[in-house]
């Protein structure tokens, strides 16, 4: 199975850039947050930007591989901390962290707005060009942050949650939307994503798009997922083509010429 650094690999860094990845402490009212910011510094003037949310786990190397596979591809990337610093939970206590913000949706949204707005504070962020995307519970928030209303140009959802809100707020969305989802996951069956695409027909405006990969579980986009019998396994084929698609969507939304690494 491909490692964290197998996958980063995937990416090399141009010639005679300087990309460097460096912890960014910030906080939400008062509670101190501790995230990580990744660019090109043989590159000057603003640029299109990626927010990067994390899965359960929290900011851990898989979120700093993306942020500098982003960087190398000449974007800034942020890597957004919802839970805190110092709050980088285990398997045994993901769940239940992860959990209180499903619960607790404002405080979700509020969490990955102040990553947002930390992200804006950068001098090479072109914000008329920013996306918001994520792993797992980082999938769930990047949509959730779409329904904000936030000014992004893009969210994508890598294996997320599709939360579907009965009092929908869909007609809040500015973003383009890029789901991408595993055929063998069972925490986003059929019938969720139905339901989910169903609320997003229901308000025309949305531009919004979900890709389907076969046998892939729950996280076939997270390296070192190994736990079939609970419905979560990294997936090579999904991994590469997901980040495929990825590339193609932050093209058309940062009208851009496309570039697949």
């Amino acid at each position: 199975m491909k490692t964290t650094d197998d996958v980063l690999s995937t990416v090399p860094a141009p010639a005679g850039s300087d990309v460097r990845v460096e912890p960014v402490r910030y906080d939400h009212e008062g509670s101190a947050l501790l995230g990580v910011l990744a660019k090109d510094h043989a590159v000057s003037g603003p640029r299109p930007a990626v927010l990067v949310v994390h899965d359960w786990h929290g900011v851990n190397e898989h979120v700093e591989a993306r942020v500098t596979m982003l960087a190398r591809l000449g974007y800034v990337a942020f890597g957004a901390d919802v839970y805190g610093e110092g709050v980088r939970p285990g398997d045994d206590t993901a769940g239940q962290v992860a959990g209180s913000y499903y619960q607790d949706l404002p405080l979700f949204r509020a969490r990955l707005t102040a990553g947002l707005d930390r992200l804006r504070e950068d001098p090479d962020v072109d914000h008329s060009r920013i996306v918001v995307m994520g792993y797992c519970f980082g999938g769930s928030g990047a949509i959730e942050l779409a329904r904000t209303g936030a000014d992004l140009v893009g969210a994508v959802s890598f294996h997320g949650g599709l939360i579907v809100h009965e009092q929908s707020d869909a007609s809040a969305i500015r973003a383009k939307l890029l789901v991408l989802t595993g055929g063998a996951d069972p925490m986003v069956p059929d019938t969720k994503v139905a339901e989910w695409q169903d609320e997003m027909r229901a308000v025309p405006s949305v531009d919004w798009q979900v890709v389907t990969y076969s046998g892939a579980m729950h996280a076939f986009a997270v390296p070192g997922t190994n736990a079939p019998d609970h419905g979560a396994q990294y997936q090579e084929r999904a991994d590469r083509r997901s980040w495929q698609a990825l590339q193609v969507f932050l093209a058309e939304v940062f009208d851009e010429e496309p570039t697949v690494a």
